[in-house]
């Protein structure tokens, strides 16, 4: 029904009519098609009734199996003395433009969403500033490639602001959408208008040709039962990192070929989680993402890949969530937010508002500008709410620090934003400055923090690495192993340093004390005197214990280490520091000399965190009064001498109040990264104690070099001195 009022223009004569001349169309609005659908130039006119005396009315009428349209028209003033007539137009000097069986829908909220008229119809929003023309690609489940159905948007119908929108009856059998934009910057050739993924879709699925479509429909539903998450505070940490695809894949995993590689396999090894004293996993980057490149280059922030899940990832993935949460285990994300794939992203949606400079920009996201920023927190928010996760681990976290001219903020908007997001209260948040770009030692950046943001220290890294190779200075391995207070006595405080030694880029453990040709040196690594693989057993002998020593620093530092997935067996990649040279994990390792005393150590190494979680597990830095630092000649170590290759440190046990006794013990810990033994002697026992009792000596063999009960070395009104052997590290406690 269409209403016009009674139009009399000035010297117009009594047998003047008003006419609406019209068209539908759907995907072209510069192409019209009659009432009957059928290919056609010309257009229909239907003339207005007099309704009153002051308004025509005209009804046309449609076969709702032809819906949705638009309908067309202009209105056209002609009389005996003017059959060309006087046309209407609308303030564009356009013809006036209205949708039929669908409406104009609302711009909020982003993606695909129920409408507001209680769930009886799908509302589609979608950014893009810059485009002239949108078109909502509608598809039936017909196996063609084709949409079912283009509606082309129209800019003052569909539009507010920058968001086109659209509200579609969900009675129509559509089950997969897209859009096909131009922006007025582009040169009309088929690349500007290719099909787009929605970047809100909840649930993506792949086509016959190689692109991803949104899913129309709700994500299944998931009983997620009595679900809660474990809420380990921060400084009690014990963090796992893991390839989900290369944990369980390898044939040695046992588990049927349709559970290997996916989230389903992870939550089959839980056992092995828990035997390393695991409580927490951090999965690497499980967004949908380009296979070329490999998991650091997604093209998707709403979806887990499809890859990691045969039949549901949406829902394997939240198995995995569920049942590590049951048995303790928190579940951390690697997420990459400062660029895409090349291809197959958000390119060609509105590149001058999502990417630098446009094309050029080598896919890195502008993610301080507002509809970036606000694409990255809704992605975290639903990753939190839909899949439970507990923290996020942001890599190329410094280049969330430019401005949307590529300046470096002190304050950026996205980390400020995030920090104070009350949705987000709860995880864990964890700057990562590695670049997939780049794959050298990640960028020292000075993080803003707010005081929620922890970082993977890479200072932590080098400087370890560089004392057990016998380099560096004694005040560097002396900073790391009491949390690193050079970073984080800005308001937060030791558990904000997650702790590594080596991770999923650049060599694995094996590799750091195998390998260290020029090519190398940005890895701070020692073969330990012969390149590669090699039967002398002085080399294989020294290297066992380099293992040994960085494993055992890792865990005896306060902060929160973070174990790489397969160190625990001798995965090597024979010396290639490249993310694609990393093979599948082989259970079989687990099974070995290596594999069983190294993971046992490891094992140990988490209980006597636990243990004297006083001294290893703390919010706050120790306090130097109850620290004790010694060179091997007893003195006052040469902090800045680079020749000193020896440190040891007596860590006094502290009491709940000044005035009461220590609860706990006593702990003397040596460090000798020297080719030669050193002589240190023990310190004297304090009062209540009887005894110093051996925990660790790197240097001894397999079993007796690590031991829960302990070996007794002194007793009270003793004076020993004790040999450390060359590339070791000990670890001795007090006892009644």
């Amino acid at each position: 029904m269409v209403y016009v009022s009674s139009l009399e223009p000035n010297g117009a004569d009594n047998k003047s009519s008003l006419v609406m001349v019209w068209g539908v169309y759907r995907s072209d609005s510069s192409c019209f098609l009659p009432l009957d659908f059928e290919n056609s130039d010309q257009d229909s006119q239907t003339p207005f009734l007099k309704r009153s005396l002051s308004e025509l009315m005209l009804e046309l009428e449609f076969d709702g199996k032809e819906s949705p349209f638009y309908l067309s028209f202009r209105l056209k003033l002609v009389s005996a003395n003017d059959p060309n007539g006087l046309e209407m137009l609308s303030h564009r000097d356009t013809n006036f433009c209205v949708p039929v069986g669908f409406t104009a829908g609302h711009p909020l909220p982003l993606g695909l969403s129920s409408g507001p008229d209680g769930g009886g119809s799908w509302n589609f929003a979608f950014f893009s500033r810059n485009s002239k023309s949108l078109v909502l690609c509608l598809y039936d489940d017909s196996t063609t490639n084709r949409p079912a159905l283009e509606l082309d948007l129209d800019p003052y119908v569909n539009r507010t602001g920058d968001v086109w929108h659209a509200s579609v009856d969900k009675t129509w059998g559509f089950v997969r959408y897209g859009y096909r934009c131009k922006e007025s910057t582009n040169s009309e050739d088929d690349e500007a208008e290719s099909i787009v993924l929605d970047p809100y879709a909840r649930v993506i699925e792949k086509t016959i040709s190689p692109k991803f479509l949104g899913s129309i429909s709700k994500n299944s539903s998931f009983d997620w039962g009595r679900d809660v998450s474990p809420n380990i505070p921060l400084e009690k940490l014990i963090v796992y990192r893991l390839n989900v695809k290369d944990f369980t894949q390898h044939k040695s995993s046992k588990l049927p070929t349709n559970v290997a590689g996916t989230f389903s396999g992870v939550a089959e090894k839980v056992n092995h989680l828990k035997a390393l004293g695991i409580n927490a996993v951090l999965l690497e980057p499980i967004f949908s993402f380009s296979e070329q490149k490999g998991p650091y280059f997604p093209f998707h922030f709403f979806s887990p890949t499809d890859m990691y899940g045969h039949e549901s990832a949406v829902n394997s993935m939240k198995e995995v969530v569920k049942r590590l949460h049951s048995e303790g285990i928190e579940v951390l994300l690697e997420v990459v937010f400062t660029h895409t794939a090349e291809s197959g992203a958000l390119q060609g949606i509105d590149d001058s508002s999502y990417y630098y400079n446009g094309k050029d920009s080598k896919s890195y996201l502008n993610c301080n500008y507002p509809v970036v920023q606000q694409l990255i927190l809704e992605s975290l928010r639903y990753w939190v709410t839909e899949f439970h996760v507990d923290g996020f681990c942001f890599i190329n976290a410094s280049s969330l620090l430019r401005g949307v001219h590529g300046e470096q903020l002190s304050r950026p908007p996205l980390v400020e934003a995030i920090s104070f997001d009350p949705q987000l209260a709860r995880t864990k948040l964890i700057a990562d400055c590695w670049d997939p770009h780049d794959m050298k030692m990640p960028k020292e950046v000075k993080f803003p923090h707010w005081k929620r943001w922890a970082e993977l220290n890479t200072r932590y890294c080098r400087d370890v690495r560089n004392f057990v190779r016998g380099r560096g200075v004694l005040s560097d391995l002396a900073t790391r192993v009491c949390g690193s207070g050079d970073i984080f006595t800005d308001g937060r405080g030791p558990a904000f340093s997650f702790n590594y030694v080596s991770r999923n880029s650049g060599l694995s453990l094996v590799d750091l004390v195998s390998f260290s040709g020029p090519e190398l040196a940005s890895e701070v690594s020692w073969n330990c005197g012969e390149e590669g693989e090699t039967n002398k057993s002085a080399v294989l002998q020294t290297r066992l214990k380099q293992i040994r020593n960085l494993l055992f620093i890792q865990y005896i530092s306060v902060g929160i280490p973070v174990l790489n997935m397969g160190d625990e067996c001798g995965v090597s990649t024979n010396g290639s520091p490249l993310l694609e040279s990393r093979k599948p994990f082989d259970w079989n390792m687990l099974a070995s000399g290596f594999g069983a005393q190294i993971t046992q150590f490891i094992s140990f190494m988490t209980s006597v965190r636990a243990r004297r979680s006083d001294v290893f597990q703390r919010s706050k830095f120790l306090k130097p009064k109850n620290i004790v630092w010694y060179a091997n000649d007893q003195t006052t170590p040469n902090w800045e001498d680079t020749a000193s290759r020896f440190l040891a440190l007596r860590i006094r046990a502290e009491s709940e109040e000044e005035t009461t006794e220590p609860k706990n013990n006593d702990l003397f810990i040596g460090f000798n990264a020297s080719d030669h033994p050193e002589k240190v002697t023990l310190p004297t026992l304090p009062e209540g104690r009887s005894k110093w009792r051996r925990l660790v000596d790197t240097s001894l063999p397999f079993p007796g070099f690590f031991s829960v009960e302990g070996q007794t070395v002194v007793t009270k009104d003793e004076l020993v001195v004790y040999e450390m052997k060359p590339y070791s590290c000990t670890l001795f406690e007090t006892t009644a």
